[in-house]
């Protein structure tokens, strides 16, 4: 049996009996999770020989009645960081002269074209190295999943002078007068004001007095006064300058998914198995400081990520939303499940109660919902 169970998580035809199925799965001593993490192109480590075994389970034998046919299949992987820059690539294009936008050209005084340097930005978020696998954990899906998308929207206000302000930069960037002369921002600012308070302006007496207003209050704030510009003209006009108010996007944010497990192990092997799933989630959420003995030296190597997916019979779940790569960034082991502590007579409590708190390492877009991603999607 322990052989068509190393089999099993190799062929995807069998790997329901391993992480959800009608048949049930059973259980896998640390000799057959060696030789799984070895069929898999994995050489086992010493961590991975003494602290758990490389396919975990839970329950480790279901009957009929006890199986949904989903679950929570947990991946443990290595951190594999973000990687940013430049990624140099030849396009054909046209030829300059070396230093200028001048097109080089032939004795016929065409236009030279050839392979040209061209320049792709890099930005590939932080996420689990597929390659390099540390422990699976099949685990009856929670009774309460839920997913929460959302996005960064907030105030923005920007008044006449603010735009008035924006638009001159605009204008002087690489800009030149009729002279071939650079503009001069302050000038440009002085000759806008000049326009805009003369009495040929089309903007009617209220409105200038309060312009005036304004600008003095500024005036005065610059020589060290401390004047509130909407008080000014509000004082002087009764009026209140327009803030532009407006909801404008401000970025994304990361999920975050919590899942509760409660564990009632009903014979040894079984107590064995849910002792060493709660001792490789918390080996694998802690960091690593690469050393043996101290506080490490002077730098700390991150926790190992994972991937979470809900599985119906054996295969991704065909309705329930799908996660990016995680870390789990909270744990909390209760051993009192059922309120009050009780133990079989190899210590092993009774019900014990996991919570686990994961986060996404990158957040999700809207070009991530392709075809390919079932179901709702993230």
């Amino acid at each position: 049996m322990a052989t068509n169970l190393v089999n099993s998580l190799v062929d995807p035809e069998l790997a329901k009996n391993i992480f959800g199925s009608e048949q049930g799965t059973e259980d896998i001593s640390f000799a057959d999770s060696v030789r799984l993490g070895e069929k898999f192109g994995k050489k086992m480590t010493a961590r991975k020989r003494s602290g758990h075994r490389f396919a975990m389970t839970y329950p480790i034998t279901q009957g009929p009645k006890e199986v949904t046919g989903d679950r929570l299949l947990i991946k443990c992987f290595k951190y594999q960081p973000s990687r940013t820059g430049l990624s140099e690539r030849k396009d054909k294009g046209v030829v300059t002269i070396k230093g200028t936008d001048t097109p080089v050209t032939d004795s016929n005084n065409k236009i030279v074209k050839g392979d040209i340097k061209a320049f792709d930005f890099i930005n590939q978020g932080g996420g689990a190295d597929k390659s390099q696998s540390i422990f699976y954990i099949s685990l009856p899906i929670p009774q309460e999943i839920n997913d929460s998308n959302a996005i960064v929207w907030g105030d923005d206000s920007m008044n006449i002078f603010q735009l008035a302000g924006l638009n001159v930069a605009r204008s002087m960037v690489g800009g030149k007068d009729k002279n071939g002369n650079e503009i001069d921002f302050p000038a440009a600012v002085s000759a806008i004001s000049r326009s805009f308070l003369s009495g040929d302006s089309g903007i009617d007496p209220q409105t200038t007095n309060a312009l005036i207003s304004a600008i003095s209050g500024k005036a005065i704030n610059a020589i060290g006064g401390n004047l509130n510009i909407n008080s000014v003209i509000a004082r002087s006009e009764g009026l209140a300058l327009n803030n532009n108010l407006e909801l404008l996007f401000n970025g994304v944010t990361l999920r975050t998914f919590p899942f509760n497990v409660t564990f009632t192990p009903r014979s040894q092997k079984e107590a064995q198995v849910v002792l060493e799933i709660i001792r490789a989630l918390k080996s694998a959420m802690a960091a690593k400081k690469n050393a043996t003995q101290g506080q490490g030296g002077i730098f700390l190597r991150s926790p190992d990520v994972f991937t979470l997916r809900y599985l119906h019979n054996g295969k991704d779940h065909p309705f329930l939303n799908r996660i990016k790569d995680c870390a789990l960034t909270a744990m909390n082991v209760n051993y009192t499940g059922a309120g009050t502590y009780a133990s079989y007579f190899d210590g092993t409590p009774v019900s014990i109660n996991m919570s686990m708190t994961f986060k996404e390492l990158n957040p999700v877009y809207h070009e991530d919902y392709s075809d390919a991603i079932g179901g709702v999607g993230y």
